[in-house]
């Protein structure tokens, strides 16, 4: 049997379908698994002992067609349900499965702070488009594979970092999921255990000046220096990281870190918190502020707080995440 798994982005959302993944391989032995993807999100999959082959979507949705067409799929698993994979499925003529993305809901909730999501996770939610395979959850958690070659050796950074750290997460696709500048600074300088500051190119500037502010030489920036699965071994190899609702969030779950994750706009509602085992549930620690009458603003973010006072994270009580770490 040859299976099409498609979910086209980001890096959360792909980490979050390796479950599925993983329990197709192992409850169908014989099936060939193939992933449709962005060619920019390939990489995630590449090493993925459990996919055959990677497709990458091309600029010409008719090309991608063409050839997935050669591959003759018996089933498709669309765990991304838009227009495009729809135009996908109608043009393949294969039998499919896809999952309720539930936004509704999520307008509902976002709009007039009607929550009718129910209490389920967006991973159970995915393995609604294998109930036709009679693939079940196995539990287990996320995947994130990288191959050995990028792996980060410790011994190349500072001394300060050789007996553990924790991992600090500045970026964010969208402002109003980013961490403010004023707290990862008070992170910095009052937190006792080493930090690495994770981040992409665009945000090394912004991570330099926190530690200018922060004054602490235990305080390392890699944004920009490594590429994803070098920032996956790092945070693979750390003791624990604080990070916003990012794609990086859902690697430490799939490597089961302890998580400090803290939540701007965005809510756990949503479904997408750290996805851990059950023995792992007592690594995610959720700090967000319940009750403002703004929140959620966005099922994604912003570039700016549309209030102007970012209180979702501003009122995070930074006092107890630090007795929290240093305790």
């Amino acid at each position: 049997m040859k299976i099409l798994i498609i979910r086209f982005s980001s890096i959360g959302d792909i980490v979050l379908t390796t479950p599925v993944i993983r329990c197709i391989n192992k409850q169908l032995p014989d099936a060939e698994i193939h992933y449709l993807t962005k060619q920019k999100f390939s990489d995630l999959l590449s090493n993925n002992p459990y996919i055959h082959k990677v497709h990458c979507l091309n600029e010409s949705i008719t090309e991608t067609i063409k050839e997935l067409r050669k591959e003759n799929f018996d089933f498709i698993v669309d765990l991304h349900h838009n227009l495009r994979t729809l135009i996908v499925k109608l043009a393949l003529l294969k039998p499919s499965a896809g999952f309720n993305k539930l936004n509704l809901q999520k307008w509902l909730l976002v709009n007039f702070k009607i929550n009718m999501l129910p209490d389920i996770h967006i991973v159970d939610r995915y393995f609604k488009a294998v109930k036709k395979l009679n693939v079940i959850n196995d539990k287990l958690g996320l995947d994130y594979f990288y191959p050995n070659s990028e792996k980060v050796n410790l011994n190349t950074l500072p001394d300060h970092f050789q007996q553990g750290y924790l991992c600090l997460v500045v970026g964010g696709k969208h402002f109003t999921k980013q961490i403010p500048d004023l707290i990862l600074t008070q992170l910095c300088s009052k937190t006792e255990i080493p930090i690495i500051l994770l981040g992409g190119a665009e945000d090394r500037e912004r991570a330099e000046n926190i530690i200018t502010a922060a004054g602490n030489p235990a305080v390392f920036n890699t944004c920009g220096i490594y590429n994803i699965h070098q920032t996956a071994s790092v945070i693979e190899q750390s003791l624990k990281i604080i990070t916003p609702d990012t794609g990086l969030m859902h690697i430490a779950a799939a490597f089961k870190k302890e998580i400090i994750s803290l939540w701007g706009n965005t809510v756990t509602a949503f479904g997408m918190y750290p996805y851990l085992p059950e023995s792992d549930k007592e690594k995610s620690h959720i700090y967000e502020i319940n009750g403002l009458k703004c929140r959620p603003c966005s099922k994604i973010g912003y570039n700016s707080c549309p209030e102007k006072h970012f209180n979702c994270m501003m009122q995070i009580d930074i006092n107890q995440l630090l007795k929290y770490l240093n305790k």
